[in-house]
């Protein structure tokens, strides 16, 4: 399996040209202000009239992303489209491509929100991964049971995220009840990791070719939701060039025009474990927004508007902190009042519990990221102590 060529002769977009992008959320608002930044104008496609990238777009067409009047309607009227989140529908991409590019193409998403597609995928362009297999009916199951042994995760192919559509086993009387409370089917059944912790990397890649990687992040959760990234992640050179080329590979393997953000485990004895790919800006990414001249959202669009890319400079080392449902909303005004925290709010109404509503980055000069301590301290009334596993192991 691989992704079709995205790749477009057309020239790079001139000033004032249409970014469309497909998705309303966080993501969508802060590519639309890089894309204005870079002098040219956000059209987002979106159900909600008040979400967070339309209070910021140039405009906005509201349809469900399966209308192909509405699809049409939106690509007649911008340059280029790329997306800001991956659970629409690739033929709706594949639609809007007969119109005008879209990067990253639908072949991508095709298979980035398929489990069982971008296991496959990597699999076959030789990418590490833990150990898995595909589980779909009772006998399916059992024999990965008895291949990976016990626990293992049983995931859903589709639609999970946050740690959602997923499922421990820890042993076969489990088995049933795990498969029957998991939906659609086909799943994905993974090895547990010798787990030591979790990185990703954002790489991105233009339309000539041009690759550009951002340094690796290391990535804490609560609750199955990402809490913390530190950037760098405090690990080995030689382990943060291995994973930075690990990213390469997949970004030119699918032939990407856009970003890329790359989760990875690293087990005990120093291997790298590619855990998913999401061919978009990424949570992960958001330290780059105060720590670097050109963010991850800035290369997006710069990528996807057919523009050159410059390197990847970092000016300051990071830490960037959720803010997640009322709980952390509660300190709003403590976080606005703390020296040194950067606040990046969604402008989402209501602050649900496991709701990503903003975050916070807190720079620190260059090469001089603190210890747990020292990060503590800084965090000030976000400080708690992190989960240092990780739900998806």
């Amino acid at each position: 399996m691989s992704a079709s060529s995205s790749r477009s002769s057309s020239p790079a977009l001139a000033p004032n040209s249409v970014i469309g992008i497909v998705g309303g959320g966080q993501l969508g608002r802060m590519s639309a202000v890089a894309a204005a930044k870079l002098g040219f104008r956000a059209h987002i496609l979106t159900q909600d009239a008040n979400g967070p990238a339309a209070q910021v777009a140039h405009q906005v067409t509201l349809g469900a992303y399966d209308d192909h009047k509405a699809l049409e309607a939106f690509a007649r009227a911008v340059d280029v489209v790329t997306f800001e989140f991956e659970n629409i529908s690739a033929d709706a991409l594949d639609c809007l491509a007969q119109h005008c590019p879209v990067r990253p193409s639908g072949a991508i998403l095709r298979i980035s929100q398929d489990r069982l597609a971008e296991k496959t995928f990597l699999s076959e362009a030789e990418i590490p991964l833990a150990p898995w297999m595909a589980v779909t009916d009772h006998p399916s199951l059992h024999a990965a049971a008895e291949k990976l042994g016990f626990p293992f995760i049983l995931k859903t192919t589709r639609n999970g995220y946050d740690g959602k559509g997923q499922a421990r086993v820890y042993e076969a009387s489990q088995l049933k009840e795990a498969f029957a409370s998991l939906a659609p089917h086909p799943l994905v059944a993974e090895g547990m990791v010798d787990f030591a912790c979790e990185i990703s990397v954002m790489v991105v890649r233009g339309t000539d070719g041009t690759t550009r990687c951002f340094a690796p992040g290391l990535n804490y959760h609560r609750d199955g939701i990402l809490d913390l990234t530190l950037a760098p992640a405090p690990v080995p050179e030689e382990t943060a060039q291995r994973a930075q080329a690990l990213a390469v590979a997949i970004a030119e393997k699918l032939d990407l025009i856009g970003i890329l953000g790359v989760e990875m485990f690293i087990d005990s004895t120093g291997n790298l474990l590619v855990n998913e790919i999401a061919p978009r800006p990424h949570n992960s990414g958001h330290w780059t927004m105060d720590a670097c001249p050109a963010d991850q959202f800035d290369m997006h669009i710069r990528a996807v508007a057919g523009l050159p890319l410059p390197p990847t400079l970092r000016h300051s080392d990071a830490v960037m902190k959720n803010l997640v449902g009322p709980d952390d909303m509660v300190l709003w005004p403590d976080i606005l009042a703390t020296p040194g925290h950067i606040p990046h709010l969604y402008g989402k109404a209501e602050a649900r519990v496991g709701r990503k509503m903003g975050h916070v980055n807190i720079l620190f000069p260059y090469g001089s990221l603190p210890g747990a301590l020292g990060i503590q301290d800084a965090l000030g009334p976000l400080a708690e102590k992190p989960d240092a596993g990780n739900d998806d192991a």
